[in-house]
């Protein structure tokens, strides 16, 4: 189930944005101290921000938002698809899931608009989620001492 974020969902967050393997490549994690330092008591609530819930928990997260500050062409102004996913929710297909429904909702709010993808091609499960979502390759770049690789969905509107 996607929903908003929620006060009991913080240490779920915590443990999210302080995970190793969750950042494995995207830099690495942050600072457990820092981080609960630094988190609200109800984390940041926005329209395209969900929690991937499973069973009344918190097991992961889907980002929609304006591609802002992105040095690629073919990113700019389109709206950006993330996910993180604790790694106990990992192998199960909770990703394709929920990001086809926040996809979903996306092409409800702004019906035909593109969504752009950015990964690194060595992270072998968020290329073949991007494969499964419909996601295309427009172009690989390096960025981050490593090859990234951007990808293009757009939703298919019913011919008349």
């Amino acid at each position: 189930m996607l929903r908003e974020p929620e006060a009991r969902d913080r240490a779920a967050f915590i443990e999210l944005l302080a995970s190793p393997e969750v950042h494995t490549y995207l830099g690495g994690s942050r600072p457990r101290d820092e981080l609960e330092r630094e988190t609200p008591e109800v984390p940041e609530q926005w329209p395209g921000s969900f929690v991937v819930d499973l069973d009344g928990s918190m097991i992961g997260q889907i980002l929609l938002r304006r591609a802002t500050g992105h040095r690629r062409p073919a990113a700019v102004g389109k709206a950006d698809l993330g996910y993180l996913f604790l790694p106990r929710a990992w192998g199960f297909g909770y990703a394709a899931e929920a990001c086809a429904a926040a996809l979903g909702w996306f092409d409800g709010v702004l019906p035909g608009e593109p969504v752009v993808l950015t990964t690194q091609t060595a992270n072998v499960g968020s290329m073949r989620l991007a494969a499964k979502l419909g996601f295309t390759e427009v172009e690989r770049f390096e960025a981050w001492g490593a090859e990234q690789w951007l990808g293009m969905w757009s939703p298919v509107t019913p011919s008349s």
